[in-house]
């Protein structure tokens, strides 16, 4: 025993102590435990298959038969209603892929007596070239035939490339003089067709068209045939104007002023597609966007049954507004008419000639320091008046009218000397006064400043400026080194242009596209497809009007939401075979991007799936190319035409392919090489020369390398910079001339040096 003042030491086991397994003694752990050791995790609970609701395999196979009925059943009846009384007629184009083809004489046998059919010669498309109604009682079908004025020459290579690429509708091939042959060789020309068209066509099937009863097989299986679908056709309400009237506006917003040079246009036709909205735009092409006013319903110029028409279903048509009974004596009822709170606005682009701010400033004023004048309730009335006045001459005035744009881009005018000749003499004697004190008073500012000059601070400040210009003149400084082309990052919001202060972007495109073409399919209010309906178009210029009087068909297409608004779009596409010319980045082409037909600058870049991408300067031959222009929003799928236009106006196709995405994030990378030639070698680094070698520099840079180089290598360093589309985009494209085939240069060895 120790001491009772002293305490024995406790003895402690060391790292090698033996540790024996406990013994399981079976309790449970407690429920602290198991949270502590869970750390809020909750177990998965397990569900019985009702309660998953899952079905069992008969119930399963029972639904997919149900539902492939429905979709059966649901292509059967959009079949069967198109050409019938419920649906629009069929609409046939009629087209000569040959210049020796008359396509004419198909018509006049279609025409025929023998054939069986109502002809309504005026109920074609109006102005249009041998354009004519067809209702066939034994059918109970009717058409509207349309023919282009010229055929294409080249053997229809043209027509067919724009026609496969933009997407081929139900088709149906047509010969002419097989009769005119000999009985033996009948055959063999049928076969020599057949081969022809192969390459074209997978399945062809010819028809001669010869006799009355050619023709009736022919409309028969026009009638009957399988009817293909268009994707960017079918979601959206579409129709060909067979007749347009136009009412040009008085009076500028009613007023009793100039007038503006814009009109209602009144156009008819057969709705088909989607159910016609009248608070959506609706798109003109050739021509730009525009809003409807109101939407009537006319009597059916081309009635298969002359019966009196049958009551309306309840709940499936829209109820009729009180305007009128319409009836077949050829009264107009009024559908409906545009909510101005619902209705959707036009781009602010679009708007540009409406949303202006007139306001009157002195002589010299800035268009930056335009933007701080306020104007009060006299300068506006004064401005009206001077507005008035100069609208008379169709001029500007000379005193510092300016405009300002509502989307920020204040554009200066012009001086015009006729409409300050008309201003007031009192008016000019006070600006002249306001410009003689502000230069007098400017005068002994710079007196002051001379007195009070620091040169100090002068230098340096011509020193930034020269730093500034140095920036402008040297464009490489935009240019930066990437470690890796692949894995180092590029912040696609950085240094933006102004122009994407102009622009729209989705959070998720993808996920927007899906849900907008879901609704558009699910629509079942407005003017159903199959009606024959008039639409007033509001603000449309004369030149519209003046193109569909010249015989060119004039199509509508009902926008869906969004695709008013300007973003940058990318296409991906291919050269087409037939061209021969190089086409350069940022050049000035025409696109049919679907429905679509405008002019833009478009940028080349490679089609990649990483998050940077490499400028193409042409389009390559031999791989699919991105391009970007800024455009208003289009939803995939559509095709894509792209056209280099000619000195004369013809139109060549220079590449096909389909609208990829609509992302102003993509980021497109010039990358430039700069090379140079080692100077001063040691182990490790070396004196570069030549890489920026310019007049006023020496051009020698230190450069750090991984061994040592030779006095023979080649210093080689890439830059990259990021690049944008040009904003030029034009939507008032005229129609091209009918096109011809290029003549091709001759040979090198065929022309005579002497």
């Amino acid at each position: 025993m120790a001491a009772g003042d002293e305490q024995q030491q406790a003895h402690r086991p060391g790292v090698f102590k033996q540790k024996n397994k406990q013994h399981k003694h079976g309790k449970h752990r407690t429920k602290g435990e198991i949270g502590r050791e869970n750390k809020g995790r909750v177990a998965v609970m397990a569900l019985t298959k009702k309660q998953r609701r899952e079905m069992r395999k008969m119930d399963r196979k029972n639904k997919a038969n149900q539902l492939r009925r429905n979709k059966k059943d649901l292509v059967l009846t959009e079949k069967r209603k198109l050409g019938s009384r419920d649906g629009p007629p069929h609409l046939v184009a009629v087209i000569a892929l040959h210049s020796g083809v008359d396509a004419g004489a198909v018509t006049k046998i279609l025409k025929g007596e023998g054939v069986g059919g109502v002809v309504h010669e005026d109920q074609g498309v109006t102005g249009a070239k041998d354009s004519f109604g067809l209702v066939l009682p034994r059918f109970k079908q009717r058409f509207i035939f349309y023919r282009p004025d010229a055929g294409w020459d080249s053997y229809g290579e043209y027509c067919l490339s724009c026609l496969f690429s933009q997407g081929l509708p139900s088709h149906a091939l047509v010969c002419q003089g097989v009769a005119d042959l000999a009985v033996k060789k009948r055959a063999d020309s049928r076969k020599a067709l057949s081969r022809l068209v192969e390459s074209r066509f997978p399945e062809p099937r010819l028809f001669p068209v010869d006799s009355e009863q050619d023709a009736t097989l022919l409309l028969r299986h026009l009638s009957a045939q399988k009817q293909r679908r268009l994707g960017f056709r079918s979601r959206r309400s579409h129709l060909l104007a067979q007749r347009a009237t136009y009412i040009p506006n008085t009076s500028q917003n009613g007023t009793g002023g100039p007038a503006t040079g814009l009109g209602t246009l009144c156009v008819s036709g057969y709705i088909r597609g989607r159910p016609l909205q009248v608070n959506r735009l609706v798109h003109i092409t050739g021509h730009g966007d525009f809003q409807l006013s109101q939407i009537d319903a006319p009597a059916d110029p081309l009635p298969i049954v002359t019966a009196a028409p049958r009551p309306a279903k309840p709940g499936r048509d829209v109820e009729m507004m009180d305007g009128g009974n319409g009836d077949m004596n050829g009264n107009v009822r009024l559908l409906m008419k545009a909510d101005p709170e619902k209705r959707e606005s036009l781009q602010a682009e679009a708007e540009a000639r409406k949303n202006r701010r007139m306001m009157k400033v002195p002589k010299g004023t800035s268009d930056y320091q335009a933007t701080w004048i306020k104007n009060n309730d006299e300068q506006e009335e004064d401005d009206d008046n001077d507005i008035d006045s100069c609208d008379d001459d169709d001029d500007d005035d000379d005193d510092g009218m300016m405009e300002d744009e509502m989307d920020g881009d204040n554009e200066s005018q012009d001086a015009g000397s006729e409409c300050a000749s008309e201003g007031d003499d009192d008016d000019g004697e006070e600006e002249e006064e306001e410009e003689e004190i502000s230069s007098t008073g400017r005068t002994g500012a710079d007196q002051k400043y001379d007195e009070g000059m620091d040169e100090a601070e002068e230098g340096e400040g011509l020193r930034r400026y020269r730093e500034a210009r140095a920036n402008e003149m040297f464009p490489d400084e935009k240019f930066r080194g990437l470690k890796s082309f692949r894995s180092s990052p590029w912040d696609p919001l950085e240094n933006l242009p102004l122009d994407f202060s102009r622009i729209y972007q989705f959070q998720n495109f993808e996920r927007m596209r899906r849900r907008i073409l879901a609704d558009a399919a699910s629509e079942e209010e407005g003017a159903m497809a199959g009606w024959y309906v008039t639409l007033h178009i509001v603000d449309v210029p004369l030149s519209v009007m003046e193109s569909f009087q010249s015989g060119k068909p004039l199509v509508l297409v009902s926008l869906l939401p969004h695709e008013q608004k300007m973003s940058v779009m990318h296409m991906l596409v291919r050269q087409h075979p037939s061209n021969t010319e190089p086409i350069k980045s940022k050049e000035d082409l025409v696109f049919q991007c679907g429905f679509r037909r405008f002019r833009a600058s478009a940028i080349f870049s490679q089609h990649t799936s990483a998050d940077k991408h490499k400028m193409e300067r042409f389009l390559r031959p031999d791989a699919p190319t991105v391009m970007s222009v800024y455009a208003p929003i289009t939803f995939p799928t559509a095709g894509v035409l792209v056209f280099k236009q000619r000195d004369n106006g013809m139109q060549d196709l220079v590449a096909t392919g389909t609208l990829l995405s609509c992302d102003p994030r993509r980021v497109v990378l010039k990358r430039i090489v700069l090379s140079g030639h080692p100077f001063k070698i040691n182990r490790r680094s070396a004196v570069v020369r030549y890489m920026f070698f310019n007049r006023g520099t020496h051009g020698h840079m230190k450069c750090v390398f991984d061994s040592q180089l030779r006095s023979q290598d080649t210093v080689l360093m890439n830059l990259y910079k990021r690049v944008y589309p040009r904003w030029t985009y034009d939507p008032y494209v005229p129609a091209p001339l009918p096109w011809v085939k290029r003549e091709q240069p001759p040979a090198l060895c065929d022309i005579d040096m002497e």
